[in-house]
């Protein structure tokens, strides 16, 4: 995936999650809502990450397509 495919996708996770949190902050999100929104944290966590990760071989001289996706475990420990 090339960077122009992460940010992308990065534009429509945050669009779905202003979404969620716009019911969820007026009382309207479902459980289902809530679940959908860590997910969605989750997977633009990621995405971040892998952009990040991209960016970094760029500048280093090293292929950008050898970033690989990591879990959310993993990044968490790295985000906190």
């Amino acid at each position: 995936m090339d960077d122009k495919k992460v940010t992308d996708h990065i534009d429509r996770l945050a669009r779905e999650e202003h979404e969620l949190f716009e019911r969820e902050a007026s009382g309207m999100a479902s459980d289902a809502d809530k679940e959908k929104l860590k997910r969605i944290q989750d997977t633009l966590d990621q995405c971040w990450d892998l952009l990040r990760q991209r960016r970094a071989k760029r500048e280093f001289g090293q292929d950008p397509e050898e970033a690989r996706v990591r879990d959310p475990k993993t990044i968490k420990g790295y985000l906190g």
